[in-house]
């Protein structure tokens, strides 16, 4: 087993293996929550012919998910700072990977509704786990782009689950798309307890510290953050939840056809996080201030997404999706510049706490335009006010950020 990655020893080849191996960890671990949460929205059709489900039951299976998620987020930043990254990271994928075995048996919207809001609250700890983890293992030159890599992970996720899961449901039914899902995070935390057992926060940080949360609501950087995942993240719920749905109506295309343009999506998405994992530090590089380069960056992408809504223009699916996949690669590009500039503002302690609550913020947003969608629907509206919210979002939430936050400066840890 590596050494402890811990003070002058953070620089030994055995330390980097340990935050290498750390670094894949997070990435299988958040890659895994999202697999587990796509796999309803990809078999929607299956499910929705079998169980009758309308448009607004649909609706509000989302809805209970994103609910249960910021109910349960309220918590998870006192959880993960209390108990640290590693217990509580993988309580959570025991909980999240059960939740998704249990959907196989689910056989009502209700037993489904209670199925989701297990996983949501075992997949709310996630993010906050994963970038308090960058936070205090990892060295801060390396932080960004393990940020970057580790958000990266959602989209492979996305991309991978829509090529596999629809045919394998074809082929086994989709109690056993449910089952093989949910039963790979019990493997991925084998791994996690094996690997993780002697790895030491960089410095001084501690694992787990109290959290004061007249401090934390009192601190502009905590409403920073909170505000602009609130405006940002219902892009992403969108269209995750969404989308196939979208190309299956939009296009007529079929349950075992929707899987390729949802992969392109989400490949353009994890280019997204990629490039803002590594444009940030050539800007530093380049001479630019920390406060110029994070807002630079996060203007770049809030502009990429206004391609976005020009996906309902278009009559060719591939043409569709790569619109819609500008959108994601800008949301990502976006998200992953919003956990950095948390990571450089807000101490290392509240991190998970502040994450957390952004989190609350999003899921909240994310209910709401998932609803929205289910009336607009059902109304005749179409997708169009959805697309119009996405295409917006990144602009306004720029904006907040610089009246909230009109320079940036570092925290020291």
């Amino acid at each position: 087993m590596a050494e402890p990655a811990t003070g002058a020893a953070a620089s030994s080849p055995a330390a980097q293996r340990t935050m290498l191996l750390l670094v894949a960890l997070l990435f299988v671990g958040n890659a895994l929550n999202y697999v587990d949460r796509q796999v309803l929205a990809l078999l929607k059709p299956t499910l929705q012919a079998q169980f009758h489900w309308t448009d607004s039951d649909y609706a509000h299976l989302g809805a209970a998910f994103q609910t249960a998620a910021a109910g349960a987020l309220l918590l998870v930043g006192w959880f993960v700072d209390r108990l640290g990254v590693r217990l509580a990271y993988g309580l959570a994928v025991a909980t999240w990977s059960f939740a998704g075995m249990a959907h196989a048996m689910a056989g009502s919207v209700r037993q489904f509704v209670a199925a989701r809001i297990v996983l949501a609250a075992g997949e709310s700890v996630s993010t906050p786990a994963g970038i308090k983890a960058a936070t205090i293992y990892l060295p801060a030159r390396q932080r960004n782009l393990a940020i970057g890599l580790v958000n990266t992970a959602p989209n492979i996720g996305a991309i991978l689950t829509p090529l596999l899961i629809p045919p394998f449901a074809l082929a086994f039914g989709w109690q056993a798309a449910f089952a093989v899902t949910g039963a790979l995070g019990f493997a991925w935390l084998a791994a996690w307890i094996l690997a993780t057992r002697r790895l030491r926060p960089i410095g001084a940080v501690p694992e787990r510290a109290p959290v004061d949360w007249g401090v934390l609501l009192a601190d502009r950087r905590t409403w920073t953050v909170i505000g602009a995942k609130a405006l940002t993240d219902c892009v992403w719920w969108f269209v995750l939840f969404w989308m196939p749905d979208f190309f299956a109506r939009r296009f007529a295309m079929g349950q075992g056809a929707i899987g390729w343009p949802i992969a392109i999506v989400f490949t353009l998405a994890a280019l997204g996080a990629v490039t803002a994992g590594g444009l940030y530090p050539l800007l530093l590089a380049r001479g630019m201030t920390m406060n110029a380069a994070r807002k630079g960056v996060m203007l770049v992408y809030a502009v990429v997404v206004l391609a976005m809504p020009l996906a309902l223009l278009t009559t060719a699916p591939a043409t569709a999706a790569v619109l819609i996949g500008l959108g994601l690669f800008a949301h990502q590009g976006f998200s992953t510049s919003l956990f950095g500039l948390t990571t450089d503002v807000v101490p290392a302690t509240r991190v998970a706490s502040v994450i957390a609550l952004g989190g609350v913020a999003g899921n909240l947003t994310g209910t709401g335009i998932i609803e929205l969608a289910g009336w607009s629907l059902g109304h005749g509206l179409g997708y169009t006010p959805l697309f119009a919210i996405c295409g917006a979002a990144y602009l306004t939430a720029l904006g907040f950020i610089q009246l909230m936050l009109p320079k940036l400066e570092q925290v020291n840890l």
